[in-house]
C-alpha cells in the first residue's frame, strides 16, 4: 500500500495508472463494513484508494468533531490487510486550502429538509464540499459506499449527477455485528453497558419489519419506540420513507420499495441505522 498526503503527489501517481480507479472515502475509525467496500473495489480489479479525513465542515456540532474516534494506526493495518493500493490522508489544509470562510453551496432539494438533513443543518452541504474535492483529486471511475447511511448515498449520488456523471457509484449492503448492531465508528465511544444496550435498535427495526403488515405503520412504530425508549435510547427519529427518495410515507403499503430509518442517542452518541422492506408483487 502506497500512502499519500499531498493530493499533487496523488494526482501525479494515478495520471501513470491505466486501470479503473475505486475509490473508497472514509473517516477513519475503520471496521469490516469499510474493508467490505476495499474488497467490492478490488473484486471489480479497481486500483483500489482509500481516503481517510475526518472533515470538519460536516459536523454542525463542534464537540462531536472533536470526539470522533481517532485510530490511524489500527486503520492503517487493517487496510494493509485488506490490500488496498492507495491511502489518501490529507491535513485539513490540503482539502480546503481557503479556509472555511467561502465554501460553495449545492442545491441538494428536498433531501436536505428531512431526517438528517432536518436535525443535522449544513452536514449535507459540508459532505458534497468535501467529496466534490476528494473526486476532483482522485477522478475514480467508481465510487463505493454503505448504505448504514442511506440519506449521505443519495445525496452523493444527486453531487455525482451534478458534477460527476462519469462515477459509477455503488451502494453497498450495511453490515453488522452478531448481535445485529450495524457495524460503525461510533461505536467506539459506547461505554461497556451501552454497547450491551445498543442492539434494541436494530431490534426495533425488526420489529417493525415484522410487524408492520399486520399491525400497520403507526402501532408498529410506536411499539417500536417504546421498546428503543425502555432500553435507554432517546429518539431523534422514527420514519418510513420510499426507498428511492426517502419520501415520508405515513402509511405502508406493500406495494412500494420502502425503508425504516432511525436514529437516536444512546448517551451521547448518537446511532443510525436503516432497514429496506422490498415490494411484494
Amino acid at each position: 500500500m502506497i500512502l499519500f498526503k499531498r493530493s499533487p503527489d496523488l494526482k501525479e501517481f494515478l495520471l501513470k495508472n491505466d486501470r479503473s480507479i475505486g475509490f473508497v472515502p472514509t473517516m477513519g475509525a475503520l471496521h469490516k463494513g469499510h474493508l467490505e467496500l476495499i474488497a467490492e473495489s478490488r473484486r471489480r480489479e479497481c486500483l483500489t484508494v482509500c481516503s481517510i479525513f475526518v472533515n470538519p465542515a460536516q459536523f454542525n456540532d463542534h464537540k462531536d468533531f472533536e470526539k470522533y474516534p481517532n485510530t490511524i494506526d489500527s486503520d492503517i493495518l487493517m487496510l494493509e490487510q485488506g490490500k488496498t493500493d492507495i491511502l489518501f490522508l490529507p491535513e485539513v489544509k490540503e482539502i480546503y486550502p481557503k479556509g472555511f470562510e467561502v465554501l460553495e453551496h449545492y442545491e441538494l432539494g428536498y433531501l436536505e429538509t428531512v431526517l438528517e438533513g432536518k436535525f443535522r443543518p449544513g452536514h449535507f452541504q459540508g459532505v458534497c464540499q468535501v467529496m466534490s474535492r476528494l473526486l476532483d483529486i482522485i477522478e475514480p471511475e467508481q465510487l463505493f459506499m454503505g448504505e448504514k447511511d442511506l440519506q449521505q448515498c443519495l445525496v452523493v449520488r444527486n453531487l455525482l449527477n451534478l458534477r460527476f456523471p462519469q462515477v459509477h457509484f455503488h451502494k453497498c449492503p450495511t453490515l453488522r455485528e452478531k448481535d445485529g448492531l450495524a457495524m460503525s465508528s461510533r461505536n467506539l465511544r459506547l461505554s461497556p453497558e451501552e454497547r450491551s444496550q445498543a442492539p434494541a435498535l436494530p431490534r426495533a427495526l425488526n420489529f417493525i419489519r415484522d410487524n408492520i403488515e399486520k399491525m400497520g405503520w403507526k402501532n408498529a412504530r410506536l411499539e417500536a419506540s417504546n421498546r428503543m425508549s425502555a432500553a435507554g435510547f432517546r429518539l431523534d427519529y422514527l420514519e418510513l420513507a420510499r426507498s428511492q427518495d426517502l419520501s415520508i410515507k405515513d402509511a405502508y403499503e406493500a406495494v412500494e420499495d420502502l425503508v425504516v430509518l432511525v436514529a437516536a442517542f444512546l448517551g451521547s452518541v448518537r446511532l443510525i441505522d436503516n432497514l429496506p422492506l422490498a415490494a411484494k408483487h
